[in-house]
Order: C-alpha cells, then sequence, then structure tokens
C-alpha cells in the first residue's frame, strides 16, 4: 500500500503506531538538529519529523526535497513537544524511519496556501495547482454535499434521475445557443441545451410524474461574476401539480441543504407578489435582510416651485436608519454613486432627521421643517435617521433607488453574508414589450402557463396578464425560478401566436412538443435552481467560479487547455464549414 493512514486523520490516540503515509510537501523547515516536512493530501497535513543525530543520512535526504514533491514517508506516531492546535493534527507527528520520493516537482508559480500570491489569471492557467489549497479543496466539498444532499431530499419523495440529451435542436427564443455542427448531416446543427425544457415535459407526458437532474446546461452569453457559459441546474419538474405543491416541496428541498449542509433552520418563506417587489424594492430579486423599503412622495413634494419634482413622473426615497450622522462626504459620494453611468441618476436629495429632533434637507429652500416634517411621518423616520429621496421616470428611478438602497445596505452592515432570508416572487407578468422588435416576449419561456384568472386577458391586454410562475430569492440572489406549464394544445398554440410565432414556425421548432399534447399531457409544473449559484451562497462567495473545478474566465476562455481554439482545415472540410478570409 501507498498509505495506512490520510494525512488527516492520525491522533494522539495513534502515538507508538507504524504509519505510512503519501502526499505533497507543503512546508520544509530547517532547523539545524531537526528538519520538519509538512507533508499535505486532501484530508489534511501531518508534520514528519527528521533527526540529524539519530539518522544524519535520512535527515539530509530530507533537507533536498522541495515544495510540491510527491512522497511516500514511513515512520513512528508521537506526541509533538511544540503543539499547533490550528490543526486536528497538531498534537502529533512522524519520526520518520524511512521515505521515498514518488515525483519531484519544479518551484509552483504561486503559492499554495489560503491566502496565495497568484491572480485570478494565473491560477486559472494552473488550476490544477489551484485546486490543492485548502479554500478551492473545501469549496468543492461543498458542492459535493450539496449534491449528495439534493439527491437524498428528492429520492426520498420518490424523484426519479432522469439524464436528456446533449445534442438538441435550435430554438429562437432566450440566450443564444452554442451550436455543434453535424458531420453527417452537411449544413445542419445541434444546439446544446439552455435546459432540458421541453425533454422534462416530455417526461411528464411519459408518466414520470417526479423527475430530477442535476444537470449542465449551456448559454452563449456575455458573462460576469454569477454567469458562466457553462452550468450547472437542480431542474426538476412534477405532475398533477398546482403551484403551492412546488412551492412546498421545493422550499422544503432548500430548508433541508440548509440544516444539513450548514446546520442552519431556515423559517418558512415569505410570499411577495412581483408587483409588490418592484413597487417596494425597484427589483424582482428584493434582498429582505433589512428593510429601507421604498416610500412614494408625489403628493408630498410636487408643486412646490423644485423643478426636479415638479417634473419627475416619480418620487420615491428610503429612510436609512441611524445614518442621519452621515457626513457631507459621505453623502457627497453617495451623490456620486447614483450618477455613474451604471445607475444613470440625475441627482440626490437627502433629509437629516437629527438627534435632537430637528429636520434638515439638501432642498430647504422649498421646504420648510413643517413639510419634512410630513416627509418624516411619511418615511416612519425617527430622531437619527437619514431620508434619501430620487426623481425621474418611474421605471428606471425604481431600479436607480435599489441599487442606492443596497449600497446602503453595505454601508451599514446590514448584508451580513452569514445572515440568510428566504423568500418566493410570484406572479410575474407572462410577457413583456420589446420596443426594438415590436412584439411581445416570454418573460419565462413560451411553456409558462398564464394564470387561470387572467386568460380572456391574451386577446384584449396581454402585458396585464399575470404568469403562474415563481422565482425563489435568498439574500438578494434568485436561485431559482420555474412555472406551473401550459399542456393544453390550444392555449399552447394561442401563446406561440402571441410570441408571433406562425403555425409553421411553431410546428417546424416545437411540433414534437405539440404532438405530444395530443396524447395525454397531465397537467405539470417545475423549477430548476442554479446549482452553481446555490453553492457560492453558501459558501460566503460572490463568485461562481470559485465553486466550479474547472472554470472559464470572463472572456469565456479556459486558460489551462487554451480553449476555445482553432479547429485543422481537414476538420471543417469534414464538417463542411467555410471560414471567411
Amino acid at each position: 500500500m501507498f498509505r495506512t493512514h490520510t494525512c488527516g486523520e492520525l491522533r494522539l490516540s495513534d502515538s507508538g503506531k507504524t504509519v505510512t503515509l503519501a502526499g505533497w510537501v507543503k512546508k520544509s523547515r530547517d532547523l539545524g538538529g531537526m528538519t520538519f516536512i509538512d507533508l499535505r493530501d486532501r484530508y489534511g497535513i501531518t508534520q514528519l519529523a527528521f533527526n540529524m543525530e539519530t539518522d544524519a543520512a535520512l535527515c539530509a535526504e530530507a533537507r533536498k526535497l522541495g515544495r510540491e514533491f510527491v512522497i511516500q514517508a514511513t515512520g513512528t506516531v508521537t506526541e509533538r513537544s511544540s503543539k499547533n492546535e490550528r490543526i486536528p493534527t497538531g498534537e502529533v507527528e512522524i519520526i520518520v524511519t524511512s521515505f521515498r520520493v514518488l515525483n519531484s516537482s519544479q518551484t509552483p508559480p504561486f503559492t499554495i496556501e489560503e491566502e496565495t500570491d497568484g491572480g485570478d489569471e494565473l491560477r486559472m492557467k494552473y488550476r490544477y495547482l489551484d485546486l490543492r489549497r485548502d479554500t478551492v479543496r473545501r469549496n468543492l466539498e461543498l458542492r459535493h454535499r450539496m449534491g449528495s444532499e439534493t439527491r437524498k431530499y428528492l429520492d426520498s419523495l420518490e424523484f426519479i434521475e432522469v439524464e436528456t440529451p446533449v445534442l438538441i435542436k435550435s430554438t429562437p427564443e432566450g440566450a443564444r445557443d452554442f451550436v455543434v455542427p453535424s458531420r453527417m448531416n452537411p449544413g445542419e446543427f445541434y444546439a446544446l441545451p439552455q435546459s432540458p425544457q421541453t425533454f422534462k415535459q416530455l417526461l411528464m407526458v411519459s408518466g414520470f410524474d417526479k423527475y430530477y437532474q442535476i444537470v449542465k446546461c449551456f448559454r452563449d452569453e456575455d458573462l460576469r461574476a454569477d454567469r458562466q457559459p457553462e452550468f450547472t441546474q437542480i431542474d426538476c419538474e412534477m405532475s398533477f401539480v398546482e403551484q403551492e405543491d412546488i412551492l412546498n416541496t421545493f422550499e422544503g428541498l432548500v430548508r433541508h441543504l440548509f440544516k444539513t449542509v450548514k446546520g442552519i433552520d431556515i423559517p418558512p418563506m415569505q410570499r411577495m407578489t412581483y408587483a409588490d417587489a418592484m413597487r417596494l424594492y425597484g427589483s424582482d430579486k428584493p434582498d429582505i435582510r433589512f428593510g429601507m423599503p421604498f416610500v412614494e412622495l408625489n403628493d408630498l413634494v410636487k408643486n412646490k416651485g423644485f423643478k426636479v419634482f415638479d417634473d419627475a413622473e416619480l418620487v420615491v426615497g428610503i429612510n436609512a436608519g441611524g445614518a442621519a450622522e452621515f457626513t457631507r462626504k459621505q453623502l457627497d459620494e453617495l451623490t456620486e454613486f447614483v450618477k455613474r453611468p451604471q445607475i444613470g441618476a440625475t441627482g440626490l436629495v437627502y433629509a437629516r432627521f437629527n438627534a435632537d429632533g430637528t429636520l434638515k434637507s439638501s432642498v430647504d429652500k422649498f421646504y420648510d421643517e413643517n413639510e419634512l416634517k410630513i416627509w418624516a411621518s411619511a418615511f416612519d423616520a425617527k430622531p437619527g435617521d437619514l431620508m434619501l429621496i430620487l426623481a425621474g421616470p418611474a421605471d428606471k428611478v425604481r431600479k436607480q433607488l435599489n441599487e442606492l438602497r443596497l449600497e446602503m445596505g453595505n454601508r451599514l452592515g446590514l448584508r451580513s453574508k452569514d445572515h440568510y432570508v428566504c423568500h418566493w416572487v410570484v406572479d410575474f407578468p407572462l410577457l413583456e414589450f420589446d420596443e426594438e422588435s415590436g412584439r411581445y416576449h416570454a418573460m419565462h419561456h413560451p411553456f409558462t402557463s398564464p394564470k387561470p384568472e387572467d386568460i380572456h386577458l391574451l386577446d384584449s391586454n396581454p402585458g396585464a396578464v399575470r404568469a403562474n410562475a415563481y422565482d425563489m430569492v435568498i439574500n438578494g440572489v434568485e436561485v431559482g425560478g420555474g412555472s406551473i406549464r401550459i399542456y393544453d394544445r390550444d392555449l399552447q398554440m394561442r401563446m406561440f401566436r402571441l410570441l408571433g410565432f406562425s403555425e409553421e414556425e411553431a410546428r417546424k421548432q416545437f411540433g414534437f412538443l405539440m404532438n405530444a399534447f395530443e396524447y395525454g399531457a397531465p397537467p405539470h409544473g417545475g423549477i430548476a435552481f442554479g446549482f452553481d449559484r446555490l453553492c457560492s451562497l453558501f459558501g460566503g462567495a460572490d463568485v461562481i467560479r470559485d465553486f466550479i473545478a474547472f472554470p472559464k474566465n470572463n472572456a469565456g476562455r479556459d486558460v489551462m487547455i487554451d480553449s476555445p481554439s482553432s479547429i485543422a482545415e481537414e476538420q471543417l472540410k469534414e464538417l463542411n464549414i467555410q471560414l471567411r478570409g
């Protein structure tokens, strides 16, 4: 055997045992008469000790070992005289009697430590070395645990895991597809799935009433911290269910994950309509770890001679509790924050409710203290609070105030990553109108069912139709979303027509699904969770690639294997692809 124990399991109770360990040299320390080596594997670190007095030759050989050499060492477990309480094996060491080098190593391009000196690109290029760091290893162990507990929960409810195809058909809705040329079918292409949506619906038609899959999906879209070109979903579908059944089942999944993985009991989740989320927080995924709901002020502030408010479609603000002591410099920083191009506000109005009960604003020229008291009452403000107000076009100003609210949450320490608040957002609009194309698009996807009570509006007022759809939000991050599906062929065709599909186009793209609906499709619905995103939330990180073994960079490239890359001319000919010069 290469080893009798791992580098993380030996304890004081093992003293006197002869053991063999194998692993990587993390670091070595030469103290003259003694040489110590920290040997690391996936399970932990054990100190190896070499004594110059008892075996000078062995000690001399040990001093030649470089960082990340792979070695096998045999010796006796002994109590350490200088204990290390920071590691589980810190009470023992191995007095080495023999060792051998299994493989040497070049000096790594960055230190393999918790706090490494390697930048993102360098660590991505040598990802196999970065994966040796405890931080990254723990992230992947968390991911493994999340997957394991997900399967355990869904298996207990008689869900069945079914693999769906990876080479499928390109569809025009949603994000851009990654396409794959077919050598055997010249001029035709597969697409990689953005989700297994139609296949899981077909499984419901097939009678598999509870399906799940932890599945890879692909989208050719611009990247950011929480997005990768290939990502993983917990994909689920159920038959003979209504919205409440889905919410209860998958709220149960997330509560199970918090309990088993984090040891946290999550209370029952609140429900919030999309309309309320936008009205009170300016976001369809509000962070409700803290308050500061929006307060609309049109009736209180207009027609007072202040042109910014008089001309605005909406005047709206938030009350930042305890922030009245913000300095002028801090207020100027907030003004510059909202005026950044990515936010786009023209300015910021503020009113302090001072600790002594007086009120002072940045627009005192137009509003006296009695009027400011009316503001304070509307905000439910108390002495020590700071009211922050924006004005402008309604939709824009709500989005701008959402950004300001989140910034204030950060500045006031109200967004701790160790505090989790989960809730559902329901009753999304079914459709959104795109001015550029002059037609409606599905807010989720074309298979989402309208609320039964809104179906009569499909022809007369489609923009007012609510979807039988729902998103789960944790700490202001959308972690999952789904809907009750259309299972009636006629209603599905009606939906396609609303989205601008001709009958021929609908049949060409989705004829297989429409045909299936002719053979007894049950009522069904489902949800998909962003698995990478869930893992990063549980791990207290903002970047999902920290929880993916071999991620792409922000340009969608794998710098380790240098992909994507060009292919040989001969391959292009086989695929009937001609590149433009």
